[in-house]
Order: structure tokens, then sequence, then C-alpha cells
């Protein structure tokens, strides 16, 4: 399918597409691109959702001149899954991003990891390169650190940022700190050339990311190019940073901190696209990766309120998410959409709105929303929740079935690691895996903090399951997994001697070569 030839509501020369995920997500189209997204940041940590610090004026503004989704879902509760099925439009079973090692665990890519991106899966910038697009990732990547699974080596053009979180610092002989890489080779690692201070929270590492932002818009903005920007922070992962001018501005301590200084950043993104004269041309996505780590919380994580728990569980705080849509002149301004929609579905939305037929020989399970944010309309369609390799709920329409439940484990309990602090609900936030041949079942408009399940013997709940069951069914029936890529861990393959460690004097040897079976403990 050829690009389009005018940049209109219907007919587009270039989308400009931006993605930003904080632990989130921009995703912004202008005759361009632009997805934005932070690592982690909750539902509840917004003014518009009634955060009551009111201290995400920018992000707030973008909703009232855009389209708010209060019904906007991750792919995973966790953050290399929901990253993985952002860029293939592709649940985290089918592209891989799972483990089997055991039932209905999360799974992510640590430094330690053998597995990433299979190269059978066709990522969103790849299809975009085909339609002339640019396209660069600044952030965080978590998508595998080995070469072949190098950002570069999956469609994007350029790349600032690490392949893994921005944990350590670690001592470089048991364990490697983490690189920054610019394009294919590193600038430097955490800790030694990346400046974390873990006491005070400091950081200019949101800064350096907005400032590569900036760069790439100017440099593209007015020439014609259409580009792809996923803008992927994680400034409000645990350990949470901000920089010196954001430290102790927030009345939400350090996570307040960073969420300031990432809504300050989302402003200044927004104004260049602006003051560059190609806002009307570019569609720009807020989202996140996961819900908020309520384990982290208060000082280290978010809020997901009014929903259930938080990140690695499948209740509604672990997976839905901030959503906002911005395209000025062609979304209507501060409207809200209530279509339930998914991160995959941005894949699918953007290479429509780039002119590009979606991939047909593959599952695909990311929906156009061209329908939804351009007419107005809603698309009836189930979310599934998957928790590693087990379907754990669904929910269609305002209905959610729990076929299981699980927090985490009574040992993690006892341990003090708790997903769901100050939210026990006998029966639903179980420490034990426990199926249900009856699902729970709850209607979240009346209950979204899935605090009551329904009575099995009502009417209501006998008629909804009619119409969840087959669809179940269906989606059981015609699951074709992909290869299981978060099985097997090495330190052998750690961020030991990455590409351009040569230069800057930064290679280490790595241990003997030892692959084993990765524990995966909730």
């Amino acid at each position: 399918m050829e690009p389009k030839t005018h940049c209109s509501v219907t007919n587009f020369t270039l989308i400009r597409l931006s993605l930003v995920t904080v632990e989130g997500l921009i995703l912004t189209f202008t005759c361009a691109a632009v997805p934005m997204g932070p690592s982690q940041m909750g539902w509840g940590d917004i003014g518009v959702f009634g955060e009551p610090s009111k201290e995400t004026p920018n992000i707030d503004q973008m909703a009232s001149e855009g389209i708010l989704f209060p019904d906007f879902y991750t792919a995973n509760p966790l953050c290399s899954p929901s990253r993985a099925s952002l860029l293939t439009g592709r649940l985290p079973i089918r592209n891989g991003f799972y483990t089997t090692n055991d039932h209905a665990r999360n799974a992510y890519t640590p430094q330690e990891i053998l597995g990433g991106i299979p190269d059978s899966e066709v990522l969103l910038p790849e299809l975009l390169k085909k339609a002339g697009y640019i396209n660069k990732i600044i952030g965080k990547w978590h998508l595998g650190h080995r070469r072949k699974y190098h950002p570069l080596s999956h469609g994007f053009d350029e790349w600032f940022g690490s392949p893994n979180c921005h944990f350590g610092p670690y001592d470089n002989v048991e364990r490697p700190n983490i690189p920054v890489y610019k394009d294919w080779e590193m600038i430097g690692r955490y800790y030694e050339d990346i400046y974390i201070n873990h006491k005070t929270g400091e950081s200019n590492l949101t800064q350096i990311y907005l400032q590569e932002a900036i760069k790439f818009i100017n440099k593209y903005g007015n020439s014609g190019q259409p580009f792809f920007m996923y803008w992927a922070i994680d400034a409000t992962h645990a350990p949470v940073y901000a920089s010196s001018s954001f430290l102790g501005t927030s009345r939400r301590g350090l996570y307040g901190d960073a969420v300031r200084e990432i809504d300050f950043s989302i402003g200044k993104i927004l104004d260049v696209l602006k003051t560059t004269g190609i806002a009307k041309d570019t569609f720009v996505f807020f989202t996140s990766d996961n819900g908020a780590a309520l384990i982290s919380a208060p000082n280290q994580g978010g809020s997901n309120s009014p929903f259930l728990c938080g990140k690695q569980t499948t209740f509604e705080g672990g997976m839905r998410v901030p959503g906002i849509a911005w395209w000025p002149g062609h979304l209507a301004a501060g409207r809200v959409s209530y279509q339930i929609a998914n991160v995959m579905d941005l894949f699918t939305t953007s290479l429509v709105l780039a002119g590009l037929d979606p991939p047909v020989d593959r599952e695909i399970d990311g929906i156009d929303l061209t329908p939804v944010i351009l007419d107005g309309k809603e698309i009836e369609r189930p979310i599934f929740y998957y928790r590693g390799n087990e379907l754990m709920a669904v929910r269609l329409g305002q209905y959610k079935a729990h076929y299981w439940t699980w927090s985490n484990s009574w040992e993690e309990l006892s341990q003090g690691i708790n997903f769901c602090p100050g939210q026990n609900i006998t029966g639903v936030t179980t420490h034990d895996q426990v199926e249900y041949v009856k699902p729970l079942l709850f209607h979240l408009g009346r209950d979204p903090g899935e605090k009551y399940p329904m009575r099995i013997s009502s009417i209501e709940y006998q008629t909804v399951m009619l119409g969840i069951s087959p669809v179940v069914r269906q989606h059981k029936d015609s699951m074709i997994p992909g290869e299981p890529q978060l099985n097997v861990c090495d330190l052998a393959a750690m961020n030991w001697s990455p590409p351009g460690c040569e230069k800057l004097g930064k290679c280490l040897t790595p241990p003997e070569s030892k692959p084993w079976k990765c524990a995966w403990p909730h």
C-alpha cells in the first residue's frame, strides 16, 4: 500500500509518529510520528485522572487538546513484554516475550538473559522504514541487549539510551554496569559516566533524553522527512531519579519530582512540534508500559488509584494505564473516549496512519483505532490479561472475568514483597495460584476496584458468561504460542564488552559460559 499523498484527516503525505513511554509512551504522527511513554507510571499519577497534587499540567493540557482514554491497557503487567507488544502489535505469548520455566510467571530481560526480540517478529519501525520513515528510539529498549537484538537491527536508524534498566551500581567483576548507547556503540556506563545518585535521587538523564528528542524533531521537522520517535524514559522506575532543578519540588516526594520532570519534558516536546509548525502533522500518544510498582511506593512508586494492586499483577492496577492521543486539527479537543484500547493498537493504528497495511502473515492483536480517534466510534473487542504463559483474565465490555487469581506467593509476602499493599481482598488477591471453573466476575463500571465478585447464581452473571466464554474458547483454540525467549540465563551474556568498549577502554572480561534455567519467582 503506497503512502497517502496529502496531509489531512484522511490523506497524508508523511506521518510523523511519536511514542512516549514513562515507563510510559508517546506516539506522535505528523505527517510524522512520536510515541512517548514513561516506565511504570500509574493511572492515578496524572492530574486529569484525579491525582490531588495536580502536578502534571502539561500532560493534562495534552489531554484537553486531544483525546483521553480512561480504558487504556498495556499488554502485560511487566515492562519488557509490554514493550515487545507495543512494537509488534502482538501479545507476549505470540512474540516470545514470556517464560515456560514455571506457571504464570512474569519474566523480562535482565542483562543475564540470553533471549530477546526474535528475528521472526516484524517491528513497527521496520515497516515504517518501507514508507520512508526515519526512526529513533530514545531511552530504554529492554528487548534484548545482545547485538542481534539491538534496536538498529530491528528497524531503528538512531538510538540514544540503554538496553536494560538503570540498575546498579555494580562492581564490574561479578556484574558489569549497564552501558548507554549512541546508535551502534556504547558511550559509557551508568554510574561511571552517566551520573545517578541513589542517596539524593539526582540525575540529569531525563534532560539528556529531552534534548535528544528536541534535536531529532528540529533536524527532521521542516525537512518533509517523515519520522517515528519512540521516547521511552524510565525516571519513574526504581531507583527513581530527577535532575537538580526538580528535586524537592513535588508534594509527593522523589517520585513526584520525577513525574514533574517528565511532565515538563512532554510540554517541551509538544512546544517544539508547535514552534516548528508540524504539530498538525504529528500524531503523539502518551501511555505507560505497566501500572505503578506499589512494592516501591510511596517513595519510589506511584499510584494506580482507584484500581486494585499494581505492576506484576493482572488486576486493573497492573495493566490499566494512562492513554492520551494528541493531534491538533484532526482530533476533537477535550474528548473522552471510552473505547477499550491497548498498546498493541498503536502498532496497527500507526501503520494505517502512515498509509501501510498491517502484516497478514501472522496474527495481529492490535486493532485500528482510526475510526475511534477520527470519527468517535467505539469498537467492541476483548482485552486478554496474560501473566507469563497463562491467560489470567478477560475483559469484554464492562465485565472482567478472572479465570486465575494470584498476587504473589506466601513466601514472598513473608519477606515483605507485596504487590497489593493495603488492598488485601479475601478470595481475590490470593497468594496461591487459584483457578476458577466458574470465573470471578466483576462489573468494572460499578466496581473498578474489583472488590465485589458477582454472585454466580445471579441472572446477570450467567448472561454475561454466555458472552465471555465463547470468546475465551476461540482465543485459546486458535492460540499458537511463539518460542519462549525468556527461559535461559547466563552470566557470560551480560554487558561485559558491548560494541564501542574498546575505544573507551571499558571492555571487561566475561566469566565462563554456564547457562541455566532462569528463575522467575512471581
